[in-house]
């Protein structure tokens, strides 16, 4: 039996701000950090010793998988980071207060840019700072394949090659394989390993800093799914 735990960041200064972040690199909040701790603990008790980590690279989700594995003594194996891990991009809502963006656009139409499943936000323009293109971290990339808005659709096409290409072969070379990333990003792979429909995933919500863990057969289809803080 494999298992695959899916883990979201702890909350983020921005989180705590409700701030709209996607790609903006904030770090964890204090709360955040407690969390993250505490999803090392959780692993812990259920006796689960993930062997690779695959992160995004955006401290919030980074700075989660190394508190939570230093709890379990294992800050040692492998981390892989990768571009494709990363929230969904907001677009032109980056840094936007999210009460005051539903006051300047309508409370419906911030709604389907939330949680609709192919609608995404205003895009930013090339020149915008806020853009990826002018982040040294992804320098070495096409500036064709960096966003300037994304919706959950955009997302899930982004993270599901890289979950073929890298994190189906760590499935099945190991028992126990972690993801720390972000509620979009995890989002995608539960619409993906759960076989839900584009309207059903539009009202998945995962909690920060509680792992999500599935269990998968030898050919990774899921057979149980947990949550470690409900079942604690």
């Amino acid at each position: 039996m494999k298992r695959l735990i899916l883990l979201r960041h702890g909350q983020s200064t921005w989180n705590l701000e409700n701030r709209f972040t996607g790609w903006h690199d904030v770090d964890l909040s204090d709360e955040g950090r407690a969390e993250a701790t505490q999803a090392g603990e959780l692993m812990q008790s259920a006796g689960l010793t993930p062997e690779v980590v695959y992160t995004s690279v955006l401290i919030r989700a980074i700075r989660t998988a190394f508190m939570s594995l230093d709890v379990l003594g294992r800050i040692w194996i492998p981390m892989l980071k990768d571009w494709r891990l990363n929230e969904r991009h907001y677009g032109g809502l980056t840094g936007l207060n999210k009460s005051e963006t539903a006051d300047e656009y309508g409370e419906d139409q911030v709604h389907i840019w939330r949680r609709s499943f192919a609608t995404p936000p205003p895009a930013l323009t090339d020149d915008d700072p806020r853009h990826p293109r002018h982040d040294p971290r992804y320098a070495n990339l096409d500036p064709a394949v960096l966003p300037a808005t994304e919706s959950l659709k955009d997302t899930l096409t982004r993270v599901m090659p890289f979950y073929q290409s890298d994190i189906v072969p760590a499935l099945q070379q190991h028992d126990c394989v972690l993801i720390a990333a972000h509620g979009n990003s995890l989002r995608a792979l539960v619409k993906h390993l759960e076989g839900l429909s584009d309207d059903a995933i539009t009202g998945v919500e995962i909690a920060t800093g509680d792992p999500l863990v599935y269990e998968l057969d030898d050919q990774l289809a899921v057979r149980d799914k947990r949550s470690l803080r409900d079942s604690a």
